[in-house]
């Protein structure tokens, strides 16, 4: 039975996309057949940070309606065969007509399928945050730490600590600077106090992973400058030992 991780942020521009598609190759890379599942209803990009914009040509509504199964959907990465992607649909209103109960069953789906899937989750609590988490087994929500964005983490985070246990919620923090890397365990410190969530890991900033972005080229094929922090997370997902920090990058 597969395990469905929901990745949120309270606001744009944390990383959230990034993390979703280079920790779905970590773990595609360590042998686990992953599925990214883009739930961005206004404003997809899951399918260029795979590079698969040319092969995701069905989205998960269309497996939803019954037009598509989801084999056919799922789009495969042609150099990491066990990276699959399930794109998302379009709605520039950001309302689309699924609900939670058909959004359950197509999870129920993946879960059969995949070893793990991860959804990229809007940003912001609107549909399409709460089609992501409404069936996960656990939420990783993405800040940096600039102090708007853990506000926002710390809203996001009163609001799943609703319907999620203790274990099944955690934090990652972003986009962290070089400079502030001697000072990272008093700032990540302040950042899990702010969130109230244990640390997945950090990811330090790296101008190679929006180039890789608008590459359409895995990150791994480029550095491994912040891949290592992505590496890491995956095996921490799976139950592996791996360093939270690293004293140097």
């Amino acid at each position: 039975m597969g395990k469905i991780i929901a990745v949120v942020s309270g606001k744009g521009g944390t990383g959230k996309t990034s993390f979703t598609a280079n920790v779905g190759l970590a773990l595609a890379v360590l042998g686990k057949k992953t599925l990214c599942l883009d739930c961005d209803i206004t404003l997809r990009n899951l399918d260029l940070a795979l590079g698969l914009t040319d092969k995701a040509l069905m989205d998960f509504s269309d497996v939803i309606a019954g037009r598509c199964p989801l084999s056919d959907a799922a789009a495969v990465h042609p150099k990491y065969p066990g990276l699959h992607l399930l794109t998302a649909p379009l709605s520039p209103g950001g309302q689309l007509d699924v609900t939670d109960e058909q959004m359950r069953q197509l999870l129920d789906q993946v879960r059969q399928e995949y070893d793990y899937c991860l959804i990229d989750a809007p940003a912001g609590l609107g549909q399409g945050f709460r089609l992501a988490t409404g069936c996960a087994d656990c939420v990783v929500v993405i800040t940096t730490t600039d102090a708007s964005a853990l506000r926002d983490a710390q809203h996001t985070v009163m609001l799943l600590d609703k319907r999620f246990t203790e274990g099944h919620l955690f934090l990652v923090v972003g986009r962290v600077q070089k400079k502030l890397l001697r000072a990272l365990h008093s700032t990540i410190d302040d950042a899990m106090d702010t969130a109230g969530l244990p640390l997945l890991g950090v990811i330090p900033e790296d101008s190679d992973i929006p180039l890789a972005l608008n590459r359409g080229i895995p990150l791994r094929d480029i550095n491994y400058y912040a891949q290592r922090a992505y590496e890491n997370i995956a095996k921490r997902i799976t139950g592996q030992r791996a360093p939270l920090l690293r004293a140097r990058w």
